[in-house]
Protein backbone atom coordinates (compact mmCIF):
# COMPACT_ATOMS: atom_id res chain seq x y z
CA UNK A 1 0.00 0.00 0.00
CA UNK A 2 2.85 2.35 1.11
CA UNK A 3 4.26 2.11 -2.44
CA UNK A 4 0.75 3.09 -4.05
CA UNK A 5 -0.02 6.28 -1.91
CA UNK A 6 3.26 7.74 -2.59
CA UNK A 7 3.45 7.65 -6.41
CA UNK A 8 -0.05 9.01 -6.15
CA UNK A 9 0.37 11.93 -3.75
CA UNK A 10 3.69 12.39 -6.21
CA UNK A 11 1.34 13.11 -9.00
CA UNK A 12 -0.85 14.91 -7.76
CA UNK A 13 1.56 17.73 -6.20
CA UNK A 14 3.60 17.63 -9.78
CA UNK A 15 -0.50 18.72 -11.40
CA UNK A 16 -0.70 21.20 -8.82
CA UNK A 17 2.82 22.84 -9.43
CA UNK A 18 2.15 22.32 -13.17
CA UNK A 19 -1.69 24.33 -12.53
CA UNK A 20 0.21 27.08 -10.50
CA UNK A 21 3.11 27.97 -13.01
CA UNK A 22 0.48 27.59 -15.85
CA UNK A 23 -1.50 30.26 -13.72
CA UNK A 24 1.22 32.63 -13.13
CA UNK A 25 2.16 32.85 -16.79
CA UNK A 26 -1.45 34.07 -17.61
CA UNK A 27 -1.70 37.29 -18.79
CA UNK A 28 -4.33 39.79 -16.86
CA UNK A 29 -5.96 39.98 -19.98
CA UNK A 30 -9.09 38.02 -21.18
CA UNK A 31 -8.38 35.97 -24.38
CA UNK A 32 -11.87 37.17 -25.79
CA UNK A 33 -10.70 40.85 -25.76
CA UNK A 34 -7.61 40.14 -27.70
CA UNK A 35 -9.88 38.86 -30.70
CA UNK A 36 -12.01 42.31 -29.98
CA UNK A 37 -9.02 44.83 -30.19
CA UNK A 38 -7.55 43.22 -32.86
CA UNK A 39 -8.30 45.44 -36.42
CA UNK A 40 -10.54 43.86 -39.13
CA UNK A 41 -8.39 42.48 -41.96
CA UNK A 42 -10.16 42.33 -45.50
CA UNK A 43 -9.60 38.95 -46.97
CA UNK A 44 -8.95 39.98 -50.02
CA UNK A 45 -5.19 40.98 -50.74
CA UNK A 46 -6.15 42.65 -54.45
CA UNK A 47 -9.87 44.74 -55.14
CA UNK A 48 -10.93 45.24 -58.09
CA UNK A 49 -12.96 48.40 -59.05
CA UNK A 50 -14.24 48.85 -62.55
CA UNK A 51 -15.11 52.35 -63.23
CA UNK A 52 -17.13 54.43 -65.92
CA UNK A 53 -18.99 57.77 -66.30
CA UNK A 54 -21.90 58.61 -67.52
CA UNK A 55 -24.83 56.49 -68.15
CA UNK A 56 -28.44 57.60 -69.02
CA UNK A 57 -29.44 54.43 -71.80
CA UNK A 58 -32.73 56.51 -72.95
CA UNK A 59 -35.52 58.88 -72.47
CA UNK A 60 -38.80 58.78 -72.69
CA UNK A 61 -39.56 62.64 -71.95
CA UNK A 62 -41.14 64.44 -73.85
CA UNK A 63 -41.36 61.36 -75.78
CA UNK A 64 -40.69 57.73 -76.68
CA UNK A 65 -38.42 59.16 -79.64
CA UNK A 66 -36.02 59.43 -77.02
CA UNK A 67 -35.55 55.81 -76.36
CA UNK A 68 -33.21 53.72 -78.82
CA UNK A 69 -34.64 51.13 -81.00
CA UNK A 70 -33.66 48.50 -79.58
CA UNK A 71 -35.23 49.87 -75.90
CA UNK A 72 -31.94 49.71 -74.56
CA UNK A 73 -31.51 45.80 -74.29
CA UNK A 74 -28.11 45.61 -76.06
CA UNK A 75 -26.52 49.10 -74.36
CA UNK A 76 -23.58 47.56 -73.05
CA UNK A 77 -23.46 44.39 -75.36
CA UNK A 78 -19.83 45.81 -76.41
CA UNK A 79 -18.63 45.68 -72.95
CA UNK A 80 -20.35 42.67 -70.96
CA UNK A 81 -17.64 40.76 -70.57
CA UNK A 82 -15.91 43.77 -68.72
CA UNK A 83 -17.99 44.68 -66.40
CA UNK A 84 -16.55 42.30 -63.47
CA UNK A 85 -15.27 43.07 -60.42
CA UNK A 86 -15.50 43.23 -57.15
CA UNK A 87 -17.41 46.96 -57.62
CA UNK A 88 -18.76 47.69 -61.02
CA UNK A 89 -19.32 51.81 -61.01
CA UNK A 90 -20.88 54.45 -62.67
CA UNK A 91 -22.48 57.75 -62.73
CA UNK A 92 -26.51 57.74 -63.51
CA UNK A 93 -27.44 60.85 -65.13
CA UNK A 94 -31.23 60.90 -64.76
CA UNK A 95 -33.89 59.44 -62.86
CA UNK A 96 -35.63 55.85 -63.27
CA UNK A 97 -39.44 56.92 -63.37
CA UNK A 98 -42.38 55.97 -65.93
CA UNK A 99 -44.15 59.48 -66.04
CA UNK A 100 -44.46 63.09 -64.96
CA UNK A 101 -43.21 66.13 -66.56
CA UNK A 102 -40.07 68.27 -66.11
CA UNK A 103 -40.34 72.10 -64.68
CA UNK A 104 -36.74 72.32 -66.27
CA UNK A 105 -37.79 73.44 -69.82
CA UNK A 106 -40.28 75.72 -70.87
CA UNK A 107 -41.02 73.84 -74.07
CA UNK A 108 -39.53 70.47 -73.73
CA UNK A 109 -39.46 69.82 -77.50
CA UNK A 110 -37.15 72.13 -77.61
CA UNK A 111 -33.10 71.06 -78.71
CA UNK A 112 -32.01 72.92 -75.37
CA UNK A 113 -34.15 71.32 -72.93
CA UNK A 114 -31.93 68.13 -71.41
CA UNK A 115 -34.38 66.34 -69.01
CA UNK A 116 -34.01 62.98 -68.74
CA UNK A 117 -36.51 60.62 -67.56
CA UNK A 118 -35.36 56.65 -68.25
CA UNK A 119 -37.82 53.98 -68.11
CA UNK A 120 -37.93 52.35 -64.74
CA UNK A 121 -37.46 49.28 -66.62
CA UNK A 122 -34.17 50.61 -67.44
CA UNK A 123 -32.98 49.70 -63.93
CA UNK A 124 -32.90 45.95 -65.23
CA UNK A 125 -31.04 46.40 -68.11
CA UNK A 126 -27.97 48.35 -65.68
CA UNK A 127 -28.64 45.49 -63.16
CA UNK A 128 -28.01 42.69 -65.68
CA UNK A 129 -25.14 44.77 -66.98
CA UNK A 130 -22.78 44.09 -63.96
CA UNK A 131 -23.10 47.51 -61.90
CA UNK A 132 -23.54 47.47 -58.40
CA UNK A 133 -22.14 50.96 -57.18
CA UNK A 134 -23.89 54.20 -58.76
CA UNK A 135 -23.28 57.63 -57.62
CA UNK A 136 -26.73 59.76 -57.88
CA UNK A 137 -25.50 63.24 -57.46
CA UNK A 138 -25.81 65.07 -60.85
CA UNK A 139 -27.23 67.66 -62.22
CA UNK A 140 -30.11 65.51 -63.63
CA UNK A 141 -31.45 63.14 -60.85
CA UNK A 142 -33.79 66.21 -59.92
CA UNK A 143 -34.85 67.01 -63.62
CA UNK A 144 -38.33 65.61 -62.27
CA UNK A 145 -38.45 66.57 -58.90
CA UNK A 146 -39.11 65.06 -56.06
CA UNK A 147 -40.96 62.06 -57.60
CA UNK A 148 -38.17 61.44 -59.74
CA UNK A 149 -35.48 60.91 -57.13
CA UNK A 150 -37.97 58.89 -54.78
CA UNK A 151 -38.72 56.66 -57.25
CA UNK A 152 -35.24 56.16 -57.93
CA UNK A 153 -34.14 55.52 -54.64
CA UNK A 154 -36.66 53.11 -54.09
CA UNK A 155 -36.32 51.26 -57.46
CA UNK A 156 -32.47 50.71 -56.81
CA UNK A 157 -33.16 49.90 -53.26
CA UNK A 158 -35.04 46.80 -54.97
CA UNK A 159 -32.49 45.65 -56.82
CA UNK A 160 -29.82 45.95 -54.52
CA UNK A 161 -27.97 48.34 -55.90
CA UNK A 162 -25.85 50.40 -54.04
CA UNK A 163 -25.99 54.12 -54.14
CA UNK A 164 -24.89 57.63 -52.41
CA UNK A 165 -25.11 61.44 -53.31
CA UNK A 166 -28.44 62.64 -52.22
CA UNK A 167 -29.06 65.08 -49.22
CA UNK A 168 -31.64 61.77 -47.96
CA UNK A 169 -29.01 59.64 -48.95
CA UNK A 170 -25.16 61.07 -48.36
CA UNK A 171 -24.05 57.38 -48.46
CA UNK A 172 -24.03 53.68 -48.20
CA UNK A 173 -22.04 51.27 -46.65
CA UNK A 174 -22.02 47.56 -47.39
CA UNK A 175 -19.86 44.67 -47.37
CA UNK A 176 -18.87 41.95 -50.09
CA UNK A 177 -16.76 38.91 -49.61
CA UNK A 178 -15.95 39.60 -46.10
CA UNK A 179 -14.74 43.78 -47.07
CA UNK A 180 -16.91 46.56 -45.91
CA UNK A 181 -17.05 49.38 -48.62
CA UNK A 182 -18.60 52.90 -48.03
CA UNK A 183 -19.49 54.97 -50.63
CA UNK A 184 -20.54 58.29 -51.03
CA UNK A 185 -21.21 61.03 -53.80
CA UNK A 186 -20.93 64.87 -54.53
CA UNK A 187 -22.56 67.76 -56.48
CA UNK A 188 -22.94 71.57 -56.97
CA UNK A 189 -26.55 70.87 -57.65
CA UNK A 190 -29.88 70.97 -55.13
CA UNK A 191 -30.68 68.12 -53.10
CA UNK A 192 -27.14 66.78 -53.74
CA UNK A 193 -24.45 66.05 -50.85
CA UNK A 194 -22.58 69.92 -52.05
CA UNK A 195 -18.87 69.31 -53.16
CA UNK A 196 -18.35 72.94 -52.55
CA UNK A 197 -18.67 72.29 -48.63
CA UNK A 198 -15.74 71.00 -48.15
CA UNK A 199 -15.21 70.69 -44.73
CA UNK A 200 -18.32 68.59 -44.01
CA UNK A 201 -17.26 66.15 -47.06
CA UNK A 202 -14.01 65.36 -45.29
CA UNK A 203 -16.20 64.71 -41.87
CA UNK A 204 -18.64 62.38 -43.71
CA UNK A 205 -15.56 60.70 -44.97
CA UNK A 206 -13.68 60.38 -41.90
CA UNK A 207 -16.74 58.91 -40.26
CA UNK A 208 -17.36 56.61 -42.99
CA UNK A 209 -13.70 55.12 -43.13
CA UNK A 210 -14.30 54.63 -39.33
CA UNK A 211 -16.59 52.09 -40.23
CA UNK A 212 -15.14 50.90 -43.23
CA UNK A 213 -12.50 48.99 -45.19
CA UNK A 214 -12.33 50.68 -48.16
CA UNK A 215 -13.90 54.47 -49.08
CA UNK A 216 -15.00 55.33 -52.31
CA UNK A 217 -15.98 58.85 -52.90
CA UNK A 218 -17.85 60.02 -56.30
CA UNK A 219 -17.81 63.71 -57.71
CA UNK A 220 -19.57 65.40 -59.98
CA UNK A 221 -17.86 68.53 -60.74
CA UNK A 222 -15.59 70.85 -63.12
CA UNK A 223 -16.94 72.93 -66.29
CA UNK A 224 -18.27 70.99 -69.46
CA UNK A 225 -16.74 70.04 -72.90
CA UNK A 226 -14.32 69.72 -74.85
CA UNK A 227 -12.18 73.05 -74.10
CA UNK A 228 -12.28 72.08 -70.32
CA UNK A 229 -10.37 68.97 -70.39
CA UNK A 230 -7.91 70.18 -68.16
CA UNK A 231 -8.12 70.02 -64.44
CA UNK A 232 -7.06 73.87 -63.59
CA UNK A 233 -6.47 73.63 -60.17
CA UNK A 234 -8.72 76.41 -59.25
CA UNK A 235 -12.33 76.74 -58.70
CA UNK A 236 -14.73 75.99 -61.85
CA UNK A 237 -17.54 78.34 -63.07
CA UNK A 238 -19.32 77.32 -65.31
CA UNK A 239 -22.73 78.99 -66.76
CA UNK A 240 -22.81 80.77 -63.35
CA UNK A 241 -22.52 77.94 -61.03
CA UNK A 242 -19.61 76.82 -58.98
CA UNK A 243 -18.48 73.32 -60.47
CA UNK A 244 -16.06 73.28 -57.44
CA UNK A 245 -12.18 73.38 -57.56
CA UNK A 246 -12.43 69.24 -58.11
CA UNK A 247 -8.10 69.08 -57.58
CA UNK A 248 -8.77 70.61 -54.18
CA UNK A 249 -11.72 68.55 -53.06
CA UNK A 250 -10.46 65.09 -54.52
CA UNK A 251 -7.30 65.73 -52.52
CA UNK A 252 -9.03 67.31 -48.92
CA UNK A 253 -11.13 63.80 -49.49
CA UNK A 254 -8.09 61.92 -49.45
CA UNK A 255 -6.55 63.43 -46.07
CA UNK A 256 -9.97 62.55 -44.58
CA UNK A 257 -9.56 58.51 -45.38
CA UNK A 258 -10.91 58.08 -48.83
CA UNK A 259 -9.50 55.47 -50.88
CA UNK A 260 -11.02 56.12 -54.25
CA UNK A 261 -12.10 59.40 -55.92
CA UNK A 262 -14.29 59.22 -59.20
CA UNK A 263 -14.71 62.18 -61.21
CA UNK A 264 -17.74 62.90 -63.71
CA UNK A 265 -19.78 65.62 -64.84
CA UNK A 266 -17.47 67.51 -67.60
CA UNK A 267 -18.51 65.17 -70.38
CA UNK A 268 -14.67 64.47 -71.69
CA UNK A 269 -11.86 62.49 -70.19
CA UNK A 270 -9.35 64.31 -67.54
CA UNK A 271 -6.23 63.06 -66.22
CA UNK A 272 -5.64 60.51 -63.59
CA UNK A 273 -3.38 61.08 -60.46
CA UNK A 274 -2.39 58.96 -57.86
CA UNK A 275 -2.23 60.96 -54.29
CA UNK A 276 -0.84 59.60 -51.55
CA UNK A 277 -1.39 56.43 -52.79
CA UNK A 278 -4.79 56.99 -53.97
CA UNK A 279 -5.72 56.70 -57.16
CA UNK A 280 -8.01 59.97 -58.72
CA UNK A 281 -10.01 60.02 -61.93
CA UNK A 282 -11.06 63.44 -62.76
CA UNK A 283 -13.47 62.40 -65.13
CA UNK A 284 -14.50 59.58 -66.97
CA UNK A 285 -16.98 60.95 -69.46
CA UNK A 286 -19.80 59.73 -71.19
CA UNK A 287 -19.65 56.04 -71.45
CA UNK A 288 -23.24 54.80 -72.47
CA UNK A 289 -25.36 58.39 -73.52
CA UNK A 290 -28.35 57.91 -75.76
CA UNK A 291 -29.82 60.36 -77.11
CA UNK A 292 -29.70 64.10 -76.37
CA UNK A 293 -26.21 64.40 -75.76
CA UNK A 294 -23.23 65.63 -77.45
CA UNK A 295 -20.72 62.83 -78.98
CA UNK A 296 -18.51 65.30 -81.21
CA UNK A 297 -14.85 64.59 -80.97
CA UNK A 298 -14.05 64.26 -77.16
CA UNK A 299 -17.32 63.72 -75.61
CA UNK A 300 -17.19 61.06 -77.95
CA UNK A 301 -15.03 58.65 -76.29
CA UNK A 302 -14.30 57.39 -72.64
CA UNK A 303 -12.47 55.19 -70.95
CA UNK A 304 -13.57 52.07 -69.14
CA UNK A 305 -11.47 51.84 -66.00
CA UNK A 306 -10.02 49.00 -64.50
CA UNK A 307 -8.25 49.65 -61.46
CA UNK A 308 -6.70 47.24 -58.80
CA UNK A 309 -5.83 48.43 -54.91
CA UNK A 310 -4.73 46.70 -51.84
CA UNK A 311 -6.29 46.20 -48.70
CA UNK A 312 -5.32 49.18 -47.41
CA UNK A 313 -6.58 50.88 -50.75
CA UNK A 314 -3.43 51.47 -51.79
CA UNK A 315 -3.23 51.94 -55.32
CA UNK A 316 -1.40 49.28 -57.40
CA UNK A 317 -2.43 49.39 -61.16
CA UNK A 318 -4.69 50.25 -63.92
CA UNK A 319 -5.96 48.99 -67.38
CA UNK A 320 -7.97 51.16 -69.50
CA UNK A 321 -10.16 49.89 -72.26
CA UNK A 322 -10.89 52.81 -74.54
CA UNK A 323 -14.45 52.80 -75.83
CA UNK A 324 -16.20 55.26 -77.73
CA UNK A 325 -19.71 56.19 -79.42
CA UNK A 326 -21.35 57.71 -82.49
CA UNK A 327 -25.39 58.34 -83.21
CA UNK A 328 -26.07 55.26 -85.23
CA UNK A 329 -23.21 52.93 -83.23
CA UNK A 330 -23.76 53.74 -79.82
CA UNK A 331 -21.39 52.28 -78.03
CA UNK A 332 -18.52 50.41 -79.08
CA UNK A 333 -14.80 49.49 -78.32
CA UNK A 334 -11.80 51.60 -79.64
CA UNK A 335 -9.06 49.97 -81.25
CA UNK A 336 -7.66 53.32 -81.06
CA UNK A 337 -7.40 53.67 -77.68
CA UNK A 338 -8.05 57.45 -77.75
CA UNK A 339 -9.62 57.91 -74.49
CA UNK A 340 -6.36 56.05 -73.37
CA UNK A 341 -3.84 57.80 -74.74
CA UNK A 342 -5.90 61.18 -74.22
CA UNK A 343 -5.36 59.94 -70.63
CA UNK A 344 -1.71 59.73 -70.64
CA UNK A 345 -1.54 63.50 -72.85
CA UNK A 346 -3.43 64.84 -69.79
CA UNK A 347 -1.89 63.54 -66.64
CA UNK A 348 1.76 64.16 -68.41
CA UNK A 349 0.69 67.59 -69.05
CA UNK A 350 -1.50 68.63 -65.52
CA UNK A 351 0.78 66.48 -63.57
CA UNK A 352 3.87 66.57 -65.17
CA UNK A 353 5.41 65.16 -61.76
CA UNK A 354 2.87 62.60 -61.46
CA UNK A 355 4.30 58.90 -60.32
CA UNK A 356 2.92 56.84 -63.16
CA UNK A 357 4.12 54.50 -66.16
CA UNK A 358 1.80 54.36 -69.02
CA UNK A 359 2.28 51.54 -71.42
CA UNK A 360 1.13 51.42 -75.06
CA UNK A 361 -1.68 48.21 -74.12
CA UNK A 362 -3.62 50.68 -71.97
CA UNK A 363 -1.88 49.61 -68.52
CA UNK A 364 -0.79 51.87 -66.04
CA UNK A 365 1.48 51.12 -63.08
CA UNK A 366 4.07 53.30 -60.93
CA UNK A 367 7.23 54.24 -61.31
CA UNK A 368 10.13 52.80 -59.98
CA UNK A 369 12.26 54.63 -57.81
Amino acid sequence: MKFQVIPLLLLTATIALLSLSCASNTTSAPLHQVAIDTPLIPKKDTISIVAVGDIMIGSAYPDKSGLPPDDAKTSFKAVDSLLQGDIIFGNLEGCLLDNGKSTKCKDPNSNSCFAFRMPERYAGIIKNAGFNLLSIANNHVGDFGLKGRTRTTAILDSLNIHYAGLQSHPSSLFEKDSVKYAFCAFAPNENTVSINQTDSAKQLVARLKEQADIVIVSFHGGAEGARFEHVPKKKEIFYGENRADVYAFAHAVIDAGADVVLGHGPHVTRAVEVYKNKFIAYSLGNFCTYGMFSLKGPNGMAPLLQLKINANGDFLYADIVSVKQDKINRLTLDPAQGAFKKIRFLTNTDFPDHSLLFSGSGHIGLKKN
